[in-house]
């Protein structure tokens, strides 16, 4: 369910759009507010969602949730979750900030997960990665890219606790790779040993029937 509250100052040169996004499943009761404003104006036409038009140095804030930052359980190390979490909660206040944070997720995920020692800075643990055969072509591929756009590329190649000046849609690329990247390697990896768990205990309940068997036929036939 979606609705909208539009407005348009009398001279015609701001504008004004709240915008509330609720879920449709009844039992999930969430719902997104956010806030847009900067030059706008209406299209001809009827005064609509579609019809209000900003144009450059329009902003939007997300009041509600405040962060849009996924919930990861806790295979994910704490100090990853942590830097990604407050990376999303300073995205729109100080982009700067919070890709200096996913920057440092980033590098821990790599340290953590693929166990790369001794480079001297990100992109050269990135550099890292690509002969390995386990990294997928396509997570080398969004790797890559997202390193290419704008500054993200200088950011990589600085120590990690220099603030570099970045663009909103910069940081929320970088955000978006963690995202991605702890779902290709965290979260998969978790599945492949819950599923190895069930196929080892499968496994081990068939022996355990065919130990049991038979003590199972001679306790029937001493019955008889």
């Amino acid at each position: 369910m979606e609705g909208a509250l539009l407005s348009v100052d009398p001279l015609g040169d701001h504008a004004i759009r709240a915008q509330l996004i609720c879920c449709a499943a009844a039992e999930c009761g969430g719902y997104e507010l956010t806030v847009k404003h900067g030059p706008g104006y209406w299209s001809p036409g009827r005064r609509s969602l579609e019809n209000l038009i900003f144009d450059e140095g329009s902003t939007t804030t997300r009041l509600v949730p405040s962060s849009r930052a996924r919930s990861y359980p806790d295979y994910v190390p704490a100090p990853i979750r942590q830097d990604y979490e407050e990376a999303c909660a300073i995205e729109q206040a100080s982009p700067k900030a919070a890709a200096t944070l996913a920057r440092r997720a980033i590098q821990g995920m790599i340290r953590d997960y693929w166990k790369v020692e001794g480079e001297r800075t990100l992109w050269h643990e990135i550099e890292a990665l690509k002969g390995k055969p386990e990294v997928t072509s396509e997570t080398w591929e969004a790797i890559d890219a997202v390193r290419k756009v704008g500054n993200i590329g200088a950011h990589m190649e600085k120590d990690i606790n220099v603030i570099i000046d970045v663009d909103p849609n910069e940081a929320a690329a970088l955000i978006g790779l963690i995202e991605m990247l702890i779902e290709d390697w965290y979260v998969a990896r978790h599945s492949r040993q819950e599923r190895l768990t069930i196929v080892k205990q499968i496994g081990d309940s068939k022996d355990a029937a065919k130990t049991a068997s038979p003590d199972a036929a001679l306790s029937a036939e001493a019955a008889q």
